[in-house]
């Protein structure tokens, strides 16, 4: 079998000491958050108002001390400790110029979208189709928090013919920002399953902003963890057989990877580690996540240099599995339903499986995909 392994004492050897203290940290505190997930769960929780102060009051009117958690009731203590984490998250990012997180750096009037987003993409309720849409939005908000501040770009113009005809054939002129020379050297590479429609989205915005409707060639690579292992003892398993890739086409490109999660980014590394170890020499690397655990995100930007990482919301913790917590469960599943383990489906039978509609609007990325494949086949 031709495979190449990383395993999880490897990752956590490019973690500095700051990096494991602060997770240490940060574990402490997510283990009062789970104290309140079983008072939450049971229904016995106090609901809580707030008047037009800050002062919080029980329902009963009796005023509660927000400088001390755990004398509030399970929703307010969830979100003081909520609130904590996130302000340790936005420090430990702010001192990190690789990472990247939406509502860490976007202007605060944006940060309810974000918000909205992700909890609809958390929620147990939300049914797989509007799973998928709400996967979309989210690539489009990462794509703009990467590309869309760009300062310094010239401004280039769009003629369009529009279906108008009288009295004449009419044009609209449009002026946009000039980002083709940030986008017209990417590749998409796809880190197999769940992050396939991902990376096709990407593509597909990477194609609406070029001035010459520039696809970026795929990359695709087959790779797993070890799902019967835990956190610490967690490996990644890169399947070289059931990939499909050139090397050379690689080499001096700018590497994009679009994975909805970011657990412990082992995927991320073993592929890149293994793409440096054979020779290639990429002119950058970035990593697109709809969710990322800090851990995750500090291993990667620790272990890969020249490597960005664009997420649009950072969780705090890992549990023993290796699974984000909160987290939104399985993204892959969610996205493309889940595999048999006998007959899992090759990469051309789930692109079959997204159906028509998705297939007509990403046709230019899907003839891509299935040139990579088949000349791989010969």
């Amino acid at each position: 079998m031709n495979k190449v392994i990383l395993k999880a004492e490897d990752l956590d050897g490019y973690l500095t000491q700051a990096d494991k203290d602060h997770l240490s940290q940060m574990d402490e505190i997510f283990k009062q958050v789970t104290d309140t997930f079983t008072t939450l769960s049971s229904g016995s929780q106090i609901k809580v108002r707030r008047d037009h102060s800050t002062e919080l009051r029980s329902s009963e009117g009796s005023p509660l001390d927000a400088e001390h958690p755990a004398q509030l009731p399970a929703e307010e203590r969830l979100i003081s400790l909520y609130n904590e984490m996130g302000a340790m998250m936005q420090g430990i990012c702010k001192e990190e110029p690789g990472l990247h997180v939406y509502s860490f750096q976007t202007p605060h009037e944006s940060h309810a979208e974000a918000s909205r987003l992700i909890a609809k993409l958390r929620d147990v309720g939300t049914p797989d189709q509007e799973f998928v849409y709400y996967i979309q939005r989210a690539y489009e908000m990462l794509f703009k928090l990467a590309y869309g501040g760009v300062e310094g770009q010239d401004k280039n113009y769009l003629i369009v013919r529009t279906p108008v005809t009288v009295p004449v054939q009419n044009f609209a002129v449009h002026k946009i920002t000039n980002i083709d020379n940030l986008i017209e050297n990417t590749v998409m590479c796809v880190m197999l399953r769940g992050a396939l429609l991902p990376s096709m989205i990407m593509s597909k915005e990477i194609e609406e902003y070029s001035s010459h409707k520039y696809v970026t060639p795929f990359a695709l690579f087959r790779i797993k963890r070890d799902e019967r292992k835990h956190e610490n003892d967690m490996e990644y398993i890169l399947d070289l057989d059931k990939s499909f890739f050139n090397l050379e086409s690689l080499n001096g490109k700018d590497l994009i990877f679009a994975d909805p999660m970011n657990a412990t980014g082992g995927s991320l590394v073993t592929v890149v580690k293994y793409l440096l170890a054979e020779g290639v020499k990429p002119k950058s690397i970035q990593f697109f996540n709809v969710i990322s655990a800090l851990k995750g995100a500090l291993r990667v930007v620790r272990a890969l240099d020249n490597c960005q990482v664009y997420t649009l919301w950072m969780d705090p913790v890992l549990n023993d599995a290796a699974y984000i917590m909160p987290g939104l469960g399985d993204a892959g599943d969610r996205i493309n339903g889940k595999d048999g383990e006998v007959h899992p489906r090759n990469i051309i039978q789930l692109i079959a499986n997204y159906g028509s509609n998705i297939a007509r609007l990403y046709r230019a990325q899907l003839r891509e995909i299935e040139d990579m494949v088949l000349d791989n086949k010969k």
